[in-house]
């Protein structure tokens, strides 16, 4: 006797085909409308006089020093919410303590509060005229319209990316591997290292890569409190300000072209990552 056929039901979520079709195509549109077709006008715009104008706007040497001290900016930040991010996530994930939601919704300060406003926290901070001002003064320490300035500025936007990474990661994988690790004898550094690391890399990579990008094109809190010296305080977002502001069009356009190629590397890298992460969860799942 044939065994019977399967009557094939349709997915009750997936709704009619047209329905399908008009949503998909409004995304694409507006996807095309409010991010490629912006890149695609700032790469011809910024190639519009030929290569050699270009290359000559980026060689500048105001337009050299605003990239060093981008690139060096977000080369300290990154380690530095890598390191943070991990611990943060280790603390809330693996211990119980009091305040321990609060500091959960401390991580989300960054974004829900304006950069500007950040920035402006800054100011009041190590102003001239801020709390840590007088001690400042006697050190001769100048954090305010100098380079430190815009790494604390950085480096307080860019904290939560790294840890809002790690912590549902490290929540869903649990404890368990870890416990097996330290009752067959590992210390600390040598469970973290062997186990831990291992299982949360891909996360923290993504995190890490999520940060470079915001830290190399963070405008609004650097804005405050750089001073926008040129060939000093000014990274590359600021130096497109200016120049944009003075109607120097094209090396406005050439700099700006530069910040979307490295923000086009961090998209490729980004797929990257979740491939590999996919690939890494499905191995995973075939073990188990």
């Amino acid at each position: 006797m044939a065994a019977p056929v399967a009557e094939h039901r349709a997915d009750p979520l997936a709704g009619p085909r047209w329905l399908r079709v008009l949503l998909i195509g409004l995304a694409i549109a507006i996807m095309a409308l409010l991010v490629v077709l912006p890149l695609a006008m700032v790469l011809v715009s910024a190639f519009a006089k030929g290569l050699g104008v270009w290359w000559a706007a980026l060689v500048e040497p105001d337009a050299v020093a605003a990239l060093k001290l981008t690139l060096v900016t977000a080369a300290i930040v990154i380690p530095l919410n890598a390191f943070f991010g991990i611990l943060t996530a280790w603390a809330l994930t693996r211990f119980m303590f009091p305040g321990k939601r609060v500091l959960l919704a401390l991580i989300d300060v960054p974004f829900a509060v304006s950069p500007v406003v950040a920035g402006l926290c800054l100011v009041l901070l190590f102003g001239s005229h801020g709390w840590f001002a007088p001690w400042l003064a006697a050190h001769d320490w100048k954090i305010i319209f100098a380079r430190p300035a815009i790494v604390l500025a950085t480096l307080f936007i860019t904290f939560p990316f790294v840890a809002r990474e790690l912590i549902p990661l490290m929540q869903q994988q649990g404890s368990d591997e870890e416990l097996a690790a330290r009752s067959l004898g590992a210390g600390a550094w040598t469970m973290f290292r062997r186990v831990t690391l291992p299982n949360i890399k891909w996360g923290l990579l993504y995190g890490v890569l999520l940060c470079s990008a915001r830290a190399m094109g963070e405008f609004g809190a650097v804005s405050v409190v750089s001073g926008h010296i040129r060939g000093l305080t000014n990274t590359l977002p600021l130096h497109i300000e200016i120049l944009y502001n003075e109607f120097n069009a094209t090396a406005a356009f050439a700099a700006a072209s530069l910040l979307a190629g490295l923000a086009l590397v961090t998209l490729v890298l980004k797929f990257w990552l979740e491939a590999r992460h996919s690939d890494a969860l499905a191995q995973s799942h075939r073990r188990h």
